[in-house]
């Protein structure tokens, strides 16, 4: 068993590694970004997808990677787990229906709430307790839903046609440009930064680089925020005009 995961702070990354702990502890995972996956994925049957919505879509550098490997999909058999910040409607459905486009049998869904990674606006700030209290529900959830699916009754959530709907109302159609390109809109303001690299070291798409000593963004944002949230002088931004809070997994753990 494979299991692969596309983070930004870590939810996505954190929720497989527990999910498989359960499930499967001879399961091999590894980051979207590795350079050996197709081969993981070449040898592997089953295969469990964890990653964040974003707009109740999935994020661009994971819809460019199942699209470029169209051919390793054919008879996988494959879960999908979703995380989000509040309600995403079809966010493992999204994906699920994407694979099974390339030939992918998809055994169920599960969406997983968690704290909130987008550090530039207010919407969806908690307190570090209630952070706490998603992550131990986002667990508990995790256990029943290995339970069910080693009885092989997965979950389905995500998956089907009111889902489908519900994403495609609820967010999808309105800011739907948000995620069909990669984005030119990360600012990074000169005056903070200070040039350790952190950010161009982290960043999934290589869309950072240092230059004389201070961060420099193109645009191929794929909008994880992991630059943002990580950033030690706050002088990263992508949607809000200023950091408001940042955070990563092991702040809630």
């Amino acid at each position: 068993m494979l299991g692969i995961y596309f983070t930004g702070t870590g939810n996505s990354q954190y929720v497989l590694e527990v999910f498989l702990k359960k499930y499967d502890k001879t399961a091999h995972i590894c980051t979207l970004t590795d350079k050996d996956i197709t081969h993981y994925i070449r040898n592997s049957e089953e295969i469990i997808f964890s990653y964040p919505v974003q707009f109740s879509n999935i994020p661009k550098i994971l819809k460019d990677f199942v699209d470029k490997n169209y051919g390793l999909w054919q008879k996988k058999h494959i879960f999908v787990i979703a995380t989000m910040g509040l309600f995403s409607g079809d966010g493992a459905g999204i994906l699920a229906r994407r694979l099974q486009k390339y030939g992918a049998q998809i055994e169920g869904g599960l969406h997983l709430k968690m704290p909130d990674s987008i550090a530039d606006e207010r919407a969806l700030k908690r307190s570090l307790e209630r952070n706490k209290a998603l992550v131990r529900a986002a667990e508990q959830k995790i256990d029943k839903a290995v339970k069910k699916l080693k009885c092989g009754d997965p979950p389905q959530e995500g998956i089907g046609f009111l889902s489908y709907m519900a994403g495609l109302l609820g967010q999808r159609l309105y800011f739907y440009h948000k995620t069909q390109c990669y984005s030119d809109r990360l600012k990074i303001d000169t005056q903070k930064c200070v040039g350790c690299g952190k950010c161009a070291t982290q960043c999934p798409t290589q869309n950072i680089h240092i230059e004389q000593n201070t961060a420099k963004a193109s645009n191929q944002c794929t909008m994880c925020y992991r630059c943002v949230n990580l950033c030690p002088q706050q002088a990263i931004t992508l949607l809000g005009k200023k950091v408001v809070a940042q955070g990563t997994i092991e702040k809630y753990l």
